[in-house]
């Protein structure tokens, strides 16, 4: 079951969903769902709380690809996957990461085209991509890592996206805000109405659409420090949620 607030005349089951970056956190076995009030319908009312809060990135997911052309499919493959070994076996034996958190993200072998009105469409080679997703957890040393990827062969840094691991830490916080925030709102409506605001009857919990902070590679080709290495700014995420709640009107 999930979470519950408790009235003499009817029961609420919160189902807890969080917002990390645009990536919704779910918790295990719970639903999205309010039980139905007992009570005078027209002599209640309705808002939407929100809650959210500023937080440090503590993990990032790296996009480090690497590209080969060559005139055969064949070749072009082989000679990327000796790149791709030599950038993996880096981030393991150097940067010591894991090979859990080393995963291809994306493979493909595809011809390249040229044109001309004497040949028409003709193909002219073929380029092999690979993108390895890594995820790594110190903040102050992506730069440094992306770096040393582009040294040993990566030639397509594709993204850096940021979040938190542990959405759940933050619940707490968040959810106080929607509450504090459905209050203000309620309590507008009912002196706006020249009634008094009664108590909570219902609250249910959904979603927020939020976006996920990423540093393109554009934005880091623009972030170089006094020695020519790339900086990364973490920035911050938003953990957010929204709270819909009932409140009696008197």
């Amino acid at each position: 079951m999930g979470k519950q607030w408790m009235k003499p005349f009817g029961a609420v089951l919160v189902a807890s969903t969080l917002l990390v970056g645009g990536t919704a956190w779910v918790a295990p076995g719970n639903y999205a769902y309010a039980a139905e009030v007992q009570g005078v319908q027209q002599n209640v009312i309705n808002v939407v709380g929100k809650g959210e809060i500023q937080v440090k990135p503590d993990i990032a997911y790296l996009s480090i690809g690497v590209n080969s052309t060559a005139e055969t499919a064949a070749s072009a493959q082989k000679a990327n996957a000796a790149k791709v070994q030599k950038v993996s076996n880096l981030l393991k034996n150097t940067w010591k990461i894991s090979a859990d958190d080393i995963q291809t993200s994306q493979f493909s072998v595809q011809p390249n085209y040229t044109y001309s009105e004497k040949d028409g469409q003709q193909i002219k080679g073929y380029t092999a991509h690979h993108t390895l997703t890594v995820t790594y957890r110190e903040m102050d040393k992506i730069g440094e890592l992306l770096d040393a990827a582009s040294g040993a062969g990566a030639n397509n840094i594709e993204n850096v996206r940021f979040t938190v691991e542990n959405p759940e830490s933050y619940e707490s916080q968040v959810i106080e805000k929607a509450v504090a925030n459905a209050d203000v709102k309620a309590g507008a409506i009912a002196k706006a109405v020249k009634r008094q605001l009664g108590a909570v009857l219902s609250v249910s919990q959904g979603d927020a659409n939020v976006p996920v902070f990423y540093a393109s590679e554009a934005l880091m080709s623009k972030a170089q420090d006094t020695a020519g290495g790339t900086e990364i700014e973490t920035g911050q995420v938003k953990v957010s949620t929204i709270l819909n709640i009932t409140y009696e009107m008197k």
